[in-house]
């Protein structure tokens, strides 16, 4: 079947460390894991570690199966991006240094490394055919868990209950797994920061209800009690800027954001506030919409040097980690949408 990736049972797996790092490497790379479940007819599946950085699905992952307990369908579990997770001191790269976003690769090309393990994780999500997949993610910021998804109807809504109460619906094209999932209630989940304990309860409680429950998806009830936000436009360092994160004025950077900035990951944030500090006339932000415009100064104002909000708007995924904001940006800006669509 897939190259890139090992296939495993359960009885393949068996006696799983309880340090969650011997069991990574015990994976021996890139895999996926396949249980039976209590009815053999249907499946779900899980993706976790897609970036290296974000081991918060993994551990619940890990900790699931220590638990040794049987799902209520078959179950594809994929662990992706074992090697970047593994280097140096552990869960440190989001991806390795001179490879590309596992996470912006699954809209091809595929004729590299991680194109080809991007390309071999669809193949073995095809074949399993799947009536749910969850991509579970941790954050650089703070922020409360919420899902991303292309559709707020009934079961991508029910899917994000799981874990949290907001959903994000996106309208980007990024390459990333939930995307070219259009045929499957397929949502990714953002559980909050890496390396929080809160993180990961969330991601293990998420992930045994979405993996034990029977059926997955109710009928006849309420609408899910999820807010859903709507029309992320990406907030980017323009290239070539240099970035840095304090709390004063860095003379080395054209731009410093203040080091608690994502204090201020979704709620709504009024004109006049305070992001950073711009050093020189390079203008340092790029705001991408729907159509492809830049709208950053529609959404931002220097004065005196001091970058400032032009507009209300409510900031989500906000990162201080300067790497993360220039590997791909500092946060993303949303508006509220309407309630739960009929599931399609």
């Amino acid at each position: 079947m897939s190259g890139t990736l090992r296939h495993l049972n359960r009885e393949d797996l068996g006696q799983i460390s309880a340090d969650p790092t011997v069991f990574l490497r015990q994976l021996g790379g890139p895999c996926a894991i396949h249980l039976e479940g209590r009815d053999r007819s249907r499946t779900r599946a899980v993706s976790t570690l897609l970036h290296g950085n974000e081991p918060s699905g993994f551990l619940a992952t890990h900790r699931w199966l220590r638990e040794a307990r049987t799902p209520a369908v078959d179950t594809l579990l994929v662990i992706a991006n074992v090697e970047a997770a593994l280097a140096d001191s552990g869960f440190r790269y989001r991806m390795l240094p001179e490879r590309r976003d596992l996470n912006r690769c699954f809209a091809g090309p595929f004729d590299d490394a991680d194109g080809r393990l991007a390309r071999d994780i669809l193949e073995v999500l095809g074949s399993a055919r799947p009536e749910a997949v969850i991509d579970v993610h941790n954050n650089t910021g703070h922020n409360p868990p919420y899902g991303v998804g292309l559709e707020p109807n009934r079961e991508a809504l029910q899917l994000v209950a799981l874990f949290g109460t907001r959903y994000v619906w996106s309208h980007l094209s990024l390459g990333a797994l939930m995307e070219v999932l259009p045929d499957v209630p397929a949502v990714t989940i953002e559980v909050g920061r890496s390396g929080d304990p809160r993180a990961n309860e969330v991601a293990h409680a998420g992930l045994k209800a979405f993996l034990e429950l029977d059926p997955l998806f109710k009928t006849g009830t309420g609408e899910p009690d999820v807010q859903v936000l709507m029309t992320p436009m990406r907030v980017c360092l323009r290239p070539g800027a240099r970035l840095t994160v304090a709390d004063a004025v860095d003379p080395e950077a054209d731009l410093t954001i203040l080091s608690d900035l994502d204090r201020h990951n979704f709620d709504r944030i009024e004109p006049g506030t305070t992001i950073g500090f711009v050093q020189g006339d390079v203008w340092p932000l790029v705001l991408i919409d729907e159509e492809g415009r830049d709208r950053a100064t529609d959404h931002f104002v220097v004065e005196d040097g001091v970058l400032r909000t032009h507009c209300p708007m409510i900031p989500i995924m906000i990162t201080t980690d300067p790497v993360a904001a220039a590997s791909d940006c500092l946060f993303y800006v949303v508006h509220e949408g309407p309630s739960a669509r009929p599931a399609s």
